[in-house]
């Protein structure tokens, strides 16, 4: 029997003691694929315990985004944050280490706490505001959490001087140099021992106290508090922690941190889907201890670890799919920021639901749809020509309400406070919201699985061209478009998507693991969902030559 949902037991616990000697003692082979850094879509991430996160690791990196930022004519601050995973505070201080060996300004955190990914965006775009693009003095910032990842992991992530993730141009330089740099044992790193810093040379900022007071200039707090919506918060155990408690007094709400525990084995985590913990707000495993509340708040939301995602949790609904509340935030938004540029897009991930298609559609706004990864939104929230970048995962960010930008990555705290916005100003939930979206433009069921493919196959994949899909129709309609570029900027998906008046399925290869995510969406039914999925195994197979 699946103990999904359940509470963790003390045999799911990491020894953090062990995590952290494995930091320090071990070190990574660079002839082996697994221990070298790679850049994902946020980052390097991996663990100590399988010498793929250890301080070598982040030595390296450190000075290779050093490296990268000094060929970029990047001179000013560096803003330096992490989340409460076991494995971040160690990394940090390697990162301090090489920061300071390297003569950069770094800026860390004045209480010495956690620093949420958005309040790192925030901070790099507060200083660069009204700065040229090529300015030397300009900021970046790095960021150490590897997100929603279980306990064992850690993460490592750089944002450049314009607050987002990286594009994959630095990532792989970054990344190339770092290797470089472990496979001739650290030679070439700068690095000033921990013990001999002088930290009251440190550069410091308040990033908690600079994010917080800036809110009530992107939702309407005023709204929220004059309703009294009753909101409850929960952290998940992450960096969000303090920032909600701060929200909560500064701004008068009726706001409760159901659990302010900060604790690096997570113990107080239900299991997620596979038995692992993992700190993911979408997750209805990862969140059941949250929805058993439901009744007891108006608006109920969770955070992961570094605050980036959201989860909405609503006492008529329960917890809300990702694609749900974006289609309703988008919906909400558009309609009640008079601010914001009147020809500015939507932004969605080519694997969101077709709802937001139909929104968009509906308040007369351009759609952008571009491939997996919140960086395709970066330009757009900078210049405001996107006024909304959401992707299905559950991230999200938006302009302020002049219209101008807020954050260039995701932003869970602000999605989370949106919801209470929403009930405070229309008087329904974003739940209920969606059930009226749903009776005009249809019911949504949306599934990703992961299905079997070799190394091979998945290179395949990640090339196909929609030439390779030969049928003309999917599930019983006409298909009325084969994409392997997103058709929002024109830049390769990694994998194809093929449309239908009411279904869709995208198929893109793991970066992980040998199989590849295969997404579907039907606005007719579960039935019909299901026979997507299986034609689009078939497409897939044909497609592969299999």
């Amino acid at each position: 029997m699946s103990r999904a949902g359940q509470p963790a037991q003390a045999f799911d616990l990491i020894d953090i003691d062990e995590l952290i000697a494995a930091y320090y003692d071990r070190h990574p082979d660079p002839n082996v694929p697994e221990q070298r850094v790679a850049f994902g879509t946020s980052g390097h991430r991996g663990s100590s315990l399988s010498t793929s996160f250890n301080e070598d690791h982040i030595l390296a990196t450190t000075q290779a985004i050093i490296d990268y930022r000094n060929g970029q004519g990047i001179a000013g601050p560096l803003f330096l944050g992490r989340d409460t995973h076991g494995l971040s505070r160690p990394a940090e201080r390697s990162a301090i280490e090489v920061l300071v060996g390297n003569g950069v300004d770094v800026r860390i955190d004045a209480r010495d706490s956690w620093v949420p990914t958005p309040a790192l965006s925030h901070a790099i775009l507060a200083y660069n505001r009204d700065r040229a693009l090529d300015d030397p003095a300009r900021s970046d910032g790095i960021v150490v959490t590897p997100s929603h990842n279980p306990p064992r992991d850690g993460g490592f992530k750089y944002n450049p001087p314009n607050g987002g993730p990286a594009d994959t141009d630095a990532t792989g330089w970054i990344a190339n140099r770092a290797n470089e740099l472990i496979a001739a044992g650290l030679e070439g790193v700068h690095r000033t021992r921990f013990a001999d810093i002088d930290f009251d040379a440190l550069g410091e900022y308040d990033f908690r106290e600079a994010y917080v007071r800036d809110l009530e200039n992107i939702i309407d707090i005023d709204a929220i508090k004059n309703a009294k919506v009753r909101i409850g918060a929960d952290p998940l155990g992450g960096a969000s922690v303090e920032y909600w408690a701060l929200i909560a007094e500064h701004y008068g709400l009726d706001l409760t941190v159901v659990n302010p525990d900060v604790d690096p084995t997570w113990k107080f985590m239900t299991l997620d889907w596979d038995e692992k913990i993992r700190m993911d707000p979408s997750s209805p495993s990862a969140m059941a201890s949250l929805v058993a509340k439901r009744d007891d708040y108006d608006i109920l939301t969770g955070n992961d670890a570094d605050a980036d995602r959201h989860g909405i949790v609503t006492p008529d609904a329960g917890l809300m799919n990702p694609n749900h509340y974006l289609a309703v935030a988008i919906d909400y938004l558009y309609s009640h920021r008079e601010g914001w540029p009147k020809d500015a897009a939507v932004g969605k991930t080519l694997v969101s639901s077709m709802i937001i298609d139909r929104v968009a559609e509906s308040l007369g706004r351009p759609l952008l749809e571009v491939p997996v990864g919140f960086k395709w939104f970066v330009p757009g929230l900078l210049d405001g020509s996107v006024a909304f970048g959401g992707e299905e995962s559950a991230g999200a960010s938006f302009l302020r309400k002049d219209g101008t930008v807020w954050t260039t990555d995701k932003d869970g705290i602000l999605l989370c406070l949106l919801a209470a916005e929403i009930l405070a100003v229309t008087g329904k939930t974003p739940s209920q919201r969606y059930s009226e979206l749903e009776a005009a433009y249809g019911a949504s069921v949306y599934q990703r699985v992961d299905a079997p493919a070799t190394p091979a196959q998945k290179a395949r994949l990640a090339k196909l061209s929609p030439d390779a899909v030969t049928a003309t129709e999917l599930a019983g309609e006409p298909i009325t478009a084969k994409l392997s570029h997103a058709p929002g900027n024109g830049a390769a998906i990694g994998g194809l998507k093929v449309q239908t008046e009411h279904a869709w399925f995208a198929a893109r290869p793991s970066g992980t693991e040998d199989v590849y995510k295969l997404y579907a969406e039907s606005l007719r039914g579960p039935d019909h969902l299901h026979a997507v999925q299986e034609e689009a195994r078939a497409v897939v197979a044909e497609a592969l030559g299999d």
